[in-house]
């Protein structure tokens, strides 16, 4: 099993947790990361665009002028597509982009992203995250300590409400409770801190059984 050093907000070691291999310790596979990650993007795609057809536009259902003996082409109505205004052919309407992959699929592809985390050291276990008062300047000053990042995720718990008040007002810290990590999250974010307490959580729900997809993705 992977040893993981567990760090105050200060990067000083205060103690040791053993990870689990299935969810730590497997070698990460990018095909199916970028799999997983096409299809979370395209389900936060709203899907509202919209045109209207030649029934749709506003305009007299009227003949223009007679069909013969004018020298110009026939027409039938000036909400026709070939008309400046008319409608739309072919055009884009409300739909859903979002499809569903294979669960096993998604958590091998939730394991790789931590595992690479992991390994690339961009994933801290720290003893724990705690605020006095839920002031987004605590905790800035808090995870500075950590060094540098751009943007960040802690794994928090629900119940956590001052640490969920104070990085309300800092677009560069994302928190998530453990039910709700994924892929695209975990990739776009280049630091990742994960509570001991958060951390049975994130075991509980993520290291079960996914590594035996690994031979069959």
């Amino acid at each position: 099993m992977p040893i993981a050093d567990v760090v105050n907000m200060n990067l000083q070691a205060v103690g040791t947790v053993e990870l689990d291999a299935r969810l730590f310790g497997i070698t990460p596979r990018e095909h199916v990361l970028h799999e997983v990650v096409v299809m979370q993007r395209a389900s936060m795609r709203q899907g509202t665009a919209s045109t209207k057809t030649r029934g749709e536009v506003r305009g007299s259902g009227r003949k223009l002028w007679k069909q013969k003996k004018t020298g110009r082409a026939r027409i039938g109505s000036i909400r026709s597509p070939i008309w400046r205004h008319g409608g739309i052919v072919f055009g884009p309407r409300p739909r859903k982009y979002g499809y569903a992959i294979p669960k096993k699929k998604y958590y091998l592809a939730l394991c790789s992203a931590i595992s690479g985390r992991f390994s690339d050291g961009k994933l801290l276990i720290v003893d724990r995250v705690e605020l006095s008062e839920p002031k987004t300047r605590l905790l800035a000053l808090a995870l500075k300590g950590l060094g540098k990042y751009r943007r960040a995720l802690i794994v928090a718990s629900e119940a956590d409400d001052v640490l969920r008040r104070a990085a309300a007002n800092l677009s560069a810290v994302t928190l998530l409770r453990a039910e709700d990590l994924n892929v695209y999250d975990i990739l776009r974010h280049d630091l990742i801190v994960i509570p001991q307490q958060s951390l049975v959580r994130v075991h509980e729900l993520w290291a079960r059984g996914a590594h035996s997809e690994q031979g069959e993705a």
